[in-house]
C-alpha cells in the first residue's frame, strides 16, 4: 500500500489501484495526481487561506479540470471533507459530501462537465466503458461495500444542498 502517497487511508488504496491498472483507465478522465500540489489553485487565489484549505489530489478530466478536498473545518479524517472540482476554464463546485461519494461517481465511468454556473455528468449510453471500469465497479464493492452511482446529479444535488451555499460563501472573497 502507498500509506507515503497520503494521509488517506482511501486514496492510499485507490492509489493502489492506479497503479496496477493504469492513469485515466478505470474512469473517464480521472486520475491520482501530487496529493496536496496548490500549484493548479493559482489561476483562483494565492492567498495562504485559500490554498491553506484545500487539498488537490486528482485530475478531473482530460483539459485539466481537477478535484480538492476542502477543508470546511479541522477534523481530523480527511475522506469525510467535501470534494470540489475546479474547471479547466472556470467554475468550482462541491460534488460529493466525502470521498466515498467521489468513489460512486467514478463509477458512473465519465469525466464531469465543469462550468461557471453548473458541474454535471453525461453519459451517452453507446460510449463504452473504460478498459478497467469492471475492475473498479469490483474494487469499489470490495473494499467499501457501494455501488457506482447511476445517477450522478442526484449524487451532486445532495454534496449541493448540504454544502454549497457555504463553499460558495466562503470562495466569493477570494474570487473578487
Amino acid at each position: 500500500m502507498h500509506s507515503t502517497y497520503s494521509p488517506v487511508a482511501e486514496l492510499n488504496l485507490l492509489k493502489d489501484f492506479q497503479d496496477r491498472v493504469g492513469y485515466e483507465n478505470f474512469a473517464q478522465g480521472f486520475g491520482l495526481t501530487e496529493y496536496g500540489n496548490t500549484s493548479g489553485l493559482s489561476a483562483w487565489s494565492e492567498d495562504p487561506e485559500f490554498t491553506g484549505r484545500l487539498i488537490p489530489f486528482a485530475q478531473a478530466t482530460g483539459g485539466g479540470s481537477f478535484y480538492a478536498l476542502w477543508r470546511l473545518d479541522d477534523r481530523e479524517d480527511l475522506a469525510t471533507l467535501p470534494v470540489v472540482v475546479f474547471g479547466d476554464e472556470g467554475g468550482e463546485h462541491v460534488v460529493a459530501r466525502n470521498m466515498r461519494e467521489l468513489f460512486q461517481l467514478l463509477g458512473f465511468d465519465e469525466e464531469i462537465s465543469v462550468e461557471h454556473e453548473t458541474a454535471y455528468f453525461y453519459r451517452d449510453k453507446d460510449e463504452p466503458h473504460t478498459d478497467c471500469h469492471d475492475e473498479y465497479v469490483a474494487w469499489l464493492d470490495q473494499h467499501f461495500g457501494l455501488p457506482v452511482a447511476q445517477d450522478p446529479d442526484a449524487v451532486l444535488a445532495v454534496a449541493q444542498a448540504e454544502f454549497g451555499g457555504r463553499f460558495a460563501d466562503w470562495i466569493r472573497p477570494f474570487l473578487a
